[in-house]
């Protein structure tokens, strides 16, 4: 009878070793499968995101993410791009310059990624010029300042709506409601400082004087002493240019001022976080952006507002809350990508994608539509923009 179980026991053995290796075959380590007699996994190709995950920008940094990452899973999720999946490496900026360039440089040097999204910021998208140089890169920035593309770069690329588009577009708003005389407040900061210029530059044009001008910086808390300045020199509405949180500081300094003029500002206060930090002191206030805000915009019988649905939907189900304009540069960003990646042979090169992603043409996108040229990295037109106000708390076409 022991003997038997001996027997028994041996064989059992003898059966669990045999199933070992087979079962190591069917792993997902790089071994070839077994199971459907499949090639091994290709190789992911590795996108570099820059992004401002905390300080000013945080507010950006964070739907730039979530649209990224919901967007990379279902790119997977249908295969990837011809059998290679997508991975981004994630960078924060923490909203400056120099950790962008830090950031850069390990994704470049450590990483080995075959371009890069980023900066959040204008200031950061700048920085990091040197290193997409020196890697022969490709970059695509989801930041608004117009020196991105205007100071132009072959290897640098833009998903919003430059200032060059926003400005012009916004004063001749401006003029049309009677309006000539403009305070101007603006951050120190990259795109507030390109925002600045553009200003000064097409003020003439629309037929308004700026009859003062005013700066702060990132972090300040009261604006007060500015916004005074402004009232006293007889401004008939109050212009801001910035994309940080203190836009909502701003209007609440107005509120407490008792100033009654109206407020406008850039496409960067395109979030829900100006209205909620802003409270009953963002009643009123106008800018121009793209059209995912309220999506009828684009037209319900256009291809542009079936791809804005879809992504609302899916994002909404995914995070709680219905994306903003900057989730969908992030989208935009991704998907010239990606889609220039489909064109080209698996191997391909650095320089070759670039080529592609010039290429794009009539490229259907949340911020607009997208054609990129030899001497056009922006794509956009001011046909991709219109004017909102905030009113009972949201958003809505303005008149």
């Amino acid at each position: 009878m022991r003997a038997a179980r001996r027997t028994l026991l041996a064989l059992t053995l003898v059966i669990a070793l045999a199933v070992v290796p087979l079962a190591g075959c069917s792993s997902t380590d790089g071994g070839e499968s077994t199971d459907n007699g499949t090639d091994e996994a290709k190789e992911p190709y590795r996108i570099g995101a820059v992004l401002s995950m905390t300080g000013t920008y945080a507010g950006l940094g964070e739907p730039e993410k979530n649209a990224l990452e919901m967007e990379v899973a279902r790119i997977n999720e249908d295969g990837g791009v011809n059998g290679h999946p997508i991975e981004i490496i994630y960078e924060d900026d923490a909203t400056d310059a120099d950790t962008a360039v830090a950031a850069t440089s390990r994704l470049i040097d450590k990483e080995g990624v075959l371009a890069i999204i980023g900066a959040t910021g204008t200031g950061g998208t700048m920085a990091m010029r040197g290193e997409i140089n020196r890697a022969g890169i490709p970059q695509i920035s989801p930041a608004g300042g117009t020196v991105i593309t205007g100071d132009f770069d072959p290897l640098v690329f833009q998903t919003p709506w430059s200032n060059s588009l926003v400005v012009p577009y916004t004063l001749d708003y401006i003029a049309e409601q009677g309006i000539s005389k403009i305070g101007i407040i603006a951050d120190s900061g990259g795109f507030g400082a390109d925002g600045l210029a553009v200003l000064e530059a097409n003020l003439a044009d629309a037929g308004l004087e700026a009859v003062a001008t005013e700066a702060f910086n990132a972090g300040d808390t009261d604006m007060s002493a500015q916004l005074t300045k402004i009232q006293g020199a007889g401004a008939e509405a109050v212009v801001m240019w910035t994309a940080g949180k203190e836009a909502s500081i701003i209007a609440t300094n107005m509120k407490d001022l008792g100033m009654t003029i109206p407020l406008y500002g850039s496409h960067g206060n395109a979030r829900v976080e100006f209205i909620e930090g802003a409270g009953a002191a963002a009643e009123g206030f106008r800018f121009a952006a793209g059209k995912i805000l309220i999506p009828e915009a684009y037209g319900d019988t256009t291809e542009a507002y079936q791809v804005a649905l879809d992504f609302i939907d899916r994002y909404s189900a995914e995070y709680g809350k219905a994306p903003d304009t900057f989730a969908g540069h992030a989208y935009d960003a991704l998907h010239i990508t990606v889609n220039a990646m489909s064109t080209l042979d698996e191997d391909f090169t650095a320089a070759e994608l670039r080529d592609a992603i010039e290429a794009t043409t009539g490229f259907v996108g949340i911020g607009g539509t997208f054609t990129y040229g030899a001497d056009d990295h922006n794509g956009m037109t001011a046909d991709d923009l219109v004017m909102y106000e905030v009113k009972d708390g949201t958003w809505v076409l303005a008149e």
